[in-house]
């Protein structure tokens, strides 16, 4: 009974955490056409990690080519692609017959919404969010590339020439980079370089993504599939990245002049009440003119534990 316990509550944890997709994501539109790129990491366990892919491409040649990105709970998202490429309802408009993109991007919300209906509840009698997010983007025949971002509920929104792109999972990393250098006149290449050097500052910085990378740009008015790759650490270019970039921030950092410090008249200065045996701070601005000098006041504030040191 003891060990049917242990192996119970082994299973139930990793249904809970084991399942979690931890994972990076990021799409861009530019100009010139899309890229996508996405890690592979679906569990970062001290002795148990595993990786599953992110990336789905739904093509058709010259007609058409979808590429669609998932983040969270692996067994969702895993769901809602199958249910994308074989759906139940056979009359109804697939990722391989919708008119527009936006269709498509309804298309996915819809299959979203039917894993929720499905499995949420008893994803909650094991305590476990409903967590899953999409980047789809894509061009179909006649109309523009278009890159949308689905939530979890379903809905969407799509990629404006303010923000040309999105990401999904451990985003924080990798956005300062992009913030800084995307627009949507980036050259395509460039926006590929961009989303490979934002990747490598989350892999820096997160272990939950991991190697190898999935890479697709596709090219405008392309529909077809001619630049994919896959990044591992025998990729040649990607370590190129991973040590460049290191090499060069720290060069930048080191240019950059240390601070120059003045006097300390502006420093904000709190005064200790008088007769008050337990120090504490007063609420409030200095009086603009003081009687006492500065460095009485700063002992002052010394004891409460918030002086700069004279």
């Amino acid at each position: 009974m003891q060990r049917a316990g242990t192996i119970s509550t082994m299973a139930v944890w990793f249904f809970v955490f084991g399942n979690i997709n931890m994972t990076y994501c990021v799409g861009m539109c530019v100009d010139e056409g899309l890229v996508f790129l996405s890690d592979t990491r679906t569990n970062a366990g001290v002795d148990h990690v595993s990786a599953a892919r992110k990336m789905a491409v739904f093509e058709q040649p010259g007609e058409r080519v979808l590429v669609l990105l998932a983040a969270g709970n692996l067994a969702l998202t895993q769901a809602v692609t199958q249910l994308l490429a074989e759906p139940a309802d056979h009359d109804a408009p697939t990722l391989y017959s919708c008119a527009t993109m936006a269709e498509a991007a309804r298309i996915v919300g819809d299959a979203v919404r039917e894993v929720h209906r499905r499995d949420a509840l008893s994803l909650a009698e094991f305590s476990v969010d409903f967590n899953c997010s999409f980047i789809l983007g894509g061009q179909i025949h006649g109309q523009g590339p278009r890159l949308f971002m689905v939530y979890a509920a379903g809905n969407f929104i799509e990629s404006t020439r303010v923000s040309p792109y999105f990401q999904i999972g451990e985003s924080k990393y990798g956005k300062p980079i992009i913030d800084r250098v995307i627009t949507p006149a980036s050259p395509l290449d460039e926006a590929a370089k961009c989303a490979l050097i934002s990747m490598d500052s989350t892999l820096r910085s997160n272990l939950s993504v991991g190697l190898p990378l999935d890479l697709l740009v596709y090219e405008k008015d392309a529909l077809r599939v001619t630049r994919f790759a896959t990044l591992d650490n025998n990729s040649a270019y990607y370590q190129m990245i991973n040590r460049t970039w290191g090499e060069r921030l720290r060069q930048l950092f080191g240019e950059i002049p240390n601070p120059t410090w003045t006097d300390l008249a502006d420093v904000p200065l709190r005064r200790r009440e008088a007769g008050n045996t337990v120090p504490r701070l007063v609420i409030g601005d200095l009086p603009a003119s003081s009687d006492a000098p500065a460095q009485t006041l700063a002992q002052d504030v010394e004891g409460a534990g918030n002086a700069p040191q004279q």
